[in-house]
């Protein structure tokens, strides 16, 4: 014999009253609405996610700006406030705090060196911007710690002084000892913490390309490590359709993990590995592990530079500097307002150390 259960519902009716009515029904039938109840309660998650994706989305792409002020100007005051100065406005107590320490720059890409653009294909930095990091690489370590792959951000920015790490600090390329050991120049080493899961990666960015022909404007890039998922050109109405796709194909896959990027999903390992890792062991590589010889100057426009500000601020001693037109909030000390400003200070830093030379002769 079938085992039966029973459910009670209440029904308002149209005068008012109201009327119990016991219905019986089979176990099947009573694993069939809590199969409902469950999907109906997955669907709420679901929507609640994409909801919080969407978020998130805003949050880290803010779309408000305000005048851009004269570059030269000194007294500058905005609704920062204290807690962040503009960089330019105090330089010279930024370099006052590297007497006898040794300056390391370092620094992001897209949105730091060069402007964001509708096409991430095209975000070529100026010709003058590429002096002035040519300039700063020549009296002070320097490198370029990007979310792009490394043989693609090099391909931006071709300067061979440099040091590069590419997919967020998982695919490195560093001195192997100390700058001043040796003489005539070390050896490169190659580090890249997220080797193993390159198949898996690459599996996704296929799946990936199929799933955002349905959203346009959306783009996926690979950069070898990780994959960058950019909605720049998207409209913001489909940006939940978008986060949709993106999170269902990676609930197949939970060795990887989403962040939220300006304009930007990104797909990378989920292991305890970052930007603010890769600057550690590039200060390792650098000789300069635990070493109060060392003033860290770190300048990104990203959430996913965060981790190197809080590196930074955990360190107690180095310079965080984010690159943003609009207040937010960030573990950096200071902030410059976009790549232009991010340029002069890369010169006005030059010069600094230029007329130290001379003083000192």
């Amino acid at each position: 014999m079938t085992k039966q259960g029973f459910v009670v519902s209440d029904a308002k009716l149209g005068n008012g009253l109201q009327a119990v009515s016991m219905q019986f029904l089979t176990a099947e039938s009573c694993m069939e609405i809590s199969s409902r109840r469950n999907l109906m309660k997955n669907e709420t998650e679901q929507e609640n996610l994409v909801s919080a994706s969407v978020a998130s989305m805003r949050a880290s792409s803010p779309t408000r700006t305000r005048p851009v002020a004269s570059l030269f100007e000194t007294d500058h005051h905005s609704s920062w406030g204290d807690d962040h100065p503009w960089a330019l406005g105090i330089f010279e107590k930024i370099v006052s705090a590297s007497r006898g320490k040794e300056i390391a720059m370092f620094l992001d890409y897209d949105g730091t060196l060069s402007p964001i653009v509708e096409d991430p294909d095209r975000a070529f930095m100026s010709e003058e911007m590429r002096e002035a990091v040519k300039d700063t690489a020549r009296y002070f370590p320097t490198a370029i710690v990007s979310g792009r792959c490394r043989d693609k951000v090099y391909d931006f920015v071709r300067l061979p002084g440099l040091i590069y790490a590419g997919s967020h600090g998982m695919d490195i390329r560093a001195p192997s000892k100390r700058r001043k050991e040796k003489k005539g120049g070390n050896k490169a080493v190659s580090f890249q913490p997220a080797s193993e899961f390159l198949p898996t990666i690459n599996e996704v960015y296929n799946i990936l390309m199929e799933k955002m022909k349905t959203i346009p404007g959306a783009k996926v890039e690979t950069n070898k490590f990780c994959l960058s998922v950019h909605f720049r050109c998207v409209d913001e109405k489909e940006w939940a359709a978008l986060v949709e796709q993106v999170t269902s194909v990676l609930k197949e896959y939970p060795e990887l993990k989403l962040t939220y990027g300006r304009k930007v999903l990104e797909i990378s390992p989920a292991i305890n590995w970052n930007k603010g890792n890769a600057l550690e062991f590039l200060l390792k590589s650098l000789g300069y592990a635990n070493s109060d010889d060392v003033l860290p100057i770190y300048i990104g426009d990203d959430r996913t530079d965060e981790d190197a500000f809080k590196v930074l601020r955990d360190r107690g001693h180095g310079v965080g500097i984010v690159v943003s037109k609009v207040p937010k909030e960030t573990s950096a000390a200071y902030y410059l307002r976009e790549p232009s400003e991010v340029m002069y200070f890369l010169k006005r830093l030059v010069e600094w150390k230029r007329n130290s030379f001379r003083a000192s002769a």
